[in-house]
Order: structure tokens, then C-alpha cells, then sequence
């Protein structure tokens, strides 16, 4: 059974970060399933490190972005979810191709949510862990 509780789809994921941080990165959308987003970002220039590694904070960007989609889409219309927590353990490099990151909840409760970022480069191999708190707000009183 889905969990969404708003209609979401890579289409309106990938519309909705039309000029922010995620498409200036390059971060695509690709899959919504019934409790997971997925989407992916390039190893390339602009996303790498000096030393040639993508940027442990793109790989944090791009848990974020894919936790904080998930939480706003699973809380009812009018809801909010902020970030309260994010952090990252860097497990392998990745020097080219795409990674791509896959976001579970762990938690979904009425103040808060925890969102679990699973990020894999091309051949599969975990190259980063991340977890998200998130805290869900009540439409505001007008």
C-alpha cells in the first residue's frame, strides 16, 4: 500500500526542482514506488571535489533532497516537513558515472518523520548511508 498522501512521480519531482540547487547539480528524479523515491545525481566537474571524488556534500544534497521529497509527499495536503537532522557516513569514492540514491522511511509519525538515504554508484557497490529527521507541521491558523 502507498504511503504517499499527495499524487507524486519523477515528472513533478523533477518540475518542482526546476532551477534550485538540485538541477543546477544535476540530480534527475527516476523512480517513485510505493514506499521509496529514487533519484540520481552525475559524477562529473561540477560535482566533484578537488581531489576528484564527488563531493561528500552532494552525496548529503542529494539525501535530502530525496528524504525531504518523500517526507512532504507522505504527509496530507497542506502539511509541511522541515529538515531537524541529516548526517552522512561516507562509505566509498565514486570518480565517474552517476549515483544514485534510494529513500525508505523509517518513521512516519504525526510531528516527526525519519527518512533512510541508501546511495550506490554504477556498479552497485554502497557508496553512502544517511539518515533525515524530519519534523511535520500542521497547516498554519489563518
Amino acid at each position: 500500500m502507498p504511503i504517499w498522501k499527495q499524487a507524486v512521480s519523477p515528472e513533478i519531482l523533477n518540475t518542482i526542482s526546476r532551477d534550485t540547487a538540485v538541477s543546477h547539480l544535476g540530480i534527475e528524479f527516476i523512480e517513485v514506488g510505493d514506499d521509496f523515491l529514487r533519484a540520481r545525481v552525475p559524477v562529473g566537474a561540477h560535482t566533484r571535489q578537488p581531489y576528484g571524488l564527488l563531493h561528500g556534500g552532494v552525496s548529503v544534497v542529494l539525501a535530502e533532497t530525496l528524504g525531504s521529497c518523500g517526507a512532504v509527499y507522505a504527509c496530507p495536503e497542506g502539511w509541511r516537513a522541515v529538515g531537524l537532522d541529516i548526517n552522512a557516513n561516507h562509505l566509498r569514492a565514486a570518480t565517474r558515472g552517476w549515483v544514485t540514491g534510494t529513500a525508505r522511511p523509517v518513521h512516519i509519525g504525526r510531528t516527526t518523520q525519519v527518512w533512510q538515504i541508501d546511495m550506490h554508484n554504477d556498479a552497485g557497490e554502497l557508496t553512502c548511508v544517511s539518515r533525515l529527521t524530519m519534523a511535520v507541521l500542521a497547516p498554519r491558523q489563518s
